[in-house]
């Protein structure tokens, strides 16, 4: 029975579901984001930090999640990320004032960036070569198969136990999940960590990170990706057919989530994860192009997620391919975070400043310029790539 729960097939399944629960910080609070409202008052605009505080730990602090992963080991960062959210859950389970719960989801965003630094690069560390692809796919999900999970769930919880019972139960999700990990995660030898880096080194990590077209690559198409994900998930379904807006709201994500596990999956057996990466945005401008000439409809708002998917999964994907040392993946995932947070906080308010305008093709021609940004990025690091080595992010 111990050697079941050594192998790397739990040991990948048991971190993408302490995934699921740092995907869950999110989902905790906006699933019952109306409700929260109405428990705290006339917060006004403030209780949008409520769900964009833990964003802007990650917009900043996403690289530094990536260098102490470096200091520390992997291992010890995701027990703290994961023992920490536990612990603030908890307390918000009680459901505190607001000035404080704002506070806690500021500290919660040092918890969600250690989770989702070092996850997914102890998978690609842990998995096989030949499933590597599959396994980093699965981590890909772990954002909607959360939200789908919280939103089915949350309601009956909270209309039988309270309010506060989501935070609860998130709290003992995170706490079982920290202990489960601490006894079949194996130890790291930490004797070859390099000194802890001053606030200057920090800062030219960041410069060395960005430069690297082998380090940078994954998370500099992640941010295009991110632009236009969460907000068309916020826009697109009160654009089509009112009789067909539950539909299309349920099945966007869950398209993303299949096409990443299906041909998303089988594709990585074939060609490089840039190469599916390009493929999925090329898809996703030709659907945008038929949005521009047909309008929004459910069926195209489905498949356009379903074309993001095949990014959703190689973006992970590449993060082994291109860099073959663990510093190397834990300073790329670290950029994911990072520039995944910075797409997240500004791709919504941006898109809807557009929409504003009153221009039907303004959203279309949006999506085509991020997505064809993001292939001329990922050609021009491609190709830089050709005539550089790795760099040492050391």
């Amino acid at each position: 029975m111990t050697g079941l729960f050594k192998s790397p097939l739990f040991l990948v399944l048991a971190l993408w579901a302490a995934g699921l629960g740092a995907a869950a910080q999110f989902a905790k609070i906006v699933v019952i984001f109306p409700e929260l409202q109405a428990h705290y008052g006339e917060t006004g605009a403030a209780s949008g930090y409520l769900v964009s505080l833990i964003s802007f730990v990650g917009m900043a602090l996403g690289m530094v999640a990536g260098v102490i992963a470096i200091q520390i080991g992997l291992r010890r960062l995701l027990l703290i990320g994961l023992a920490l959210g536990a612990a603030i859950s908890a307390w918000q389970a009680t459901l505190p004032g607001f000035e404080p719960l704002l506070l806690s989801r500021f500290v919660e965003g040092l918890s969600h960036l250690a989770i989702v630094v070092s996850a997914p690069t102890l998978i690609a560390q842990i998995a096989p070569p030949k499933h590597q692809g599959a396994a980093l796919t699965l981590w890909g999900t772990f954002f909607g198969v959360a939200f789908a999970g919280v939103a089915i769930g949350a309601p009956p919880l909270i209309e039988a136990y309270g309010l506060g019972a989501l935070a609860g139960a998130h709290s003992l999700y995170m706490a079982a999940f920290a202990l489960l990990l601490a006894f079949v995660l194996p130890a790291q030898d930490r004797r070859a960590a390099p000194a802890w880096p001053s606030l200057g080194g920090i800062a030219r990590r960041h410069v060395t990170v960005y430069a690297s077209p082998f380090i940078a690559a994954p998370a500099l198409g992640w941010m295009f990706y991110t632009l236009t994900f969460v907000s068309l998930l916020a826009l697109l379904p009160s654009m089509v057919d009112p009789s067909q807006r539950a539909l299309v709201t349920a099945s966007m994500p869950l398209a993303s989530i299949a096409s990443s596990i299906t041909l998303g999956t089988w594709l990585l057996r074939h060609v490089s994860a840039v190469t599916v990466i390009i493929l999925g945005f090329c898809l996703a401008i030709l659907l945008a192009l038929s949005l521009l000439f047909f309008g929004v409809n459910a069926w195209l708002a489905i498949a356009l997620f379903a074309a993001l998917g095949l990014v959703q999964g190689a973006s992970f994907a590449a993060v082994p391919q291109l860099n073959p040392g663990l510093p190397e993946r834990a300073l790329a995932n670290g950029g994911i975070a990072q520039t995944g947070n910075i797409g997240n906080g500004i791709g919504t308010p941006l898109a809807l400043a557009i929409l504003s305008l009153g221009y039907g093709v303004g959203l279309p021609l949006f999506l085509i310029a991020s997505y064809s940004a993001a292939i001329i990025t990922h050609l021009a690091l491609a190709r830089l790539r050709r005539r550089r080595k790795p760099a040492d992010p050391t």
